[in-house]
């Protein structure tokens, strides 16, 4: 017999069908199950239960969206904020001053210098250049 992981979900197909047999259940005159976990009580307490966890996991999966998007509203607040700062230091002492470089810019001088391109001539040019 093939080993139950019990820490995946049922799919809603089966506590659905779980559901209306226990409603079916209460239809049934004289029912003594040989099982004290089996008994109408007993399934009757663990469905309300389920009911008042699902109802805590909804109410706390609510509040981690909510938490999520505060914190990302938190994270672009601080980000923006960071960024006026670092225009702010380069705009007062230059892109090429020290307090630029302090907060993560680098010095204008620090970069390498590119140089123009020489052209370099095609190969019909080559061609009528070595024949004359």
């Amino acid at each position: 017999m093939p080993t139950i992981n019990v820490a995946r979900r049922l799919a809603s197909r089966i506590i659905n069908a779980d559901i209306e047999a226990i409603h079916g259940l209460t239809t049934i005159q004289g029912y003594i199950p040989t099982r004290p976990e089996a008994s109408g009580h007993a399934i009757q307490d663990f469905y309300e239960d389920m009911q008042a966890k699902r109802r805590e996991e909804t109410v706390l999966e609510v509040n981690l969206k909510a938490a999520i998007d505060a914190s990302r509203a938190a994270e672009w607040k601080f980000y923006n904020a960071v960024l006026a700062m670092k225009e702010s230091v380069k705009g007062q002492f230059g892109a090429d001053s020290t307090a630029a470089q302090a907060v993560g810019y680098t010095r204008k001088s620090a970069h390498k210098r590119t140089r123009p391109r020489t052209a370099k001539p095609s190969p019909e040019a080559e061609t009528t250049l070595s024949a004359n």
